[in-house]
């Protein structure tokens, strides 16, 4: 299984709050809500600034608006090979949520590690291993190290 890591995010809320928020995935529901905020749309455009063009923005909108949340999963359909879901399979309080596919033609794990850095801060890295072949981690290698860090700055953006 090949993994790859984000940077460590420092995130401006105490450790719970954190966890709470992410062990429960109905509360990422926020993520579709803030995609349709003009306001938001605007700061996200700023920050991506020419790394996501016109056209990248309106697929990950597209994408996000289809997302199905529950407290324990996010499931999209995925075209041809069906719903594809992200399943929450251990949570440990308050510094780990463990996601895996289902119904992905590739295996792969999420790993979120939280840890307090005082009583008003957290830092968060996101881990994604993925077993890919020779030929997919090469075509993928840089995209999905990218996609990565992109999920971990969203999550750190948040409001907790």
């Amino acid at each position: 299984m090949t993994k790859y890591e984000s940077s460590v995010k420092k995130i401006f809320a105490p450790v719970g709050n954190v966890y709470a928020k992410l062990s429960d995935l109905n509360n990422l529901s926020v993520i579709q809500d803030r995609l349709t905020d003009p306001n938001f749309e605007q700061m996200a455009r700023q920050q991506a600034g020419d790394k996501v063009s016109d056209d990248q923005f309106n697929q990950i909108r597209d994408i996000v608006s289809k997302l199905q949340f529950d407290r324990d999963s996010v499931t999209t359909d995925a075209g041809p090979i069906g719903s594809v879901s992200l399943r929450i399979i251990e949570r440990e309080d308050p510094k780990l949520v463990k996601f895996e596919t289902e119904g992905s033609p590739v295996q792969a794990n999420l790993w979120i590690q939280l840890l307090p850095a005082s009583e008003t801060q957290c830092a968060m890295k996101v881990t994604l291993g993925a077993d890919l072949n020779f030929f997919m981690k090469q075509m993928l290698k840089g995209k999905l190290q990218d996609g990565v860090e992109r999920l971990a700055d969203m999550l750190a953006m948040l409001p907790y």
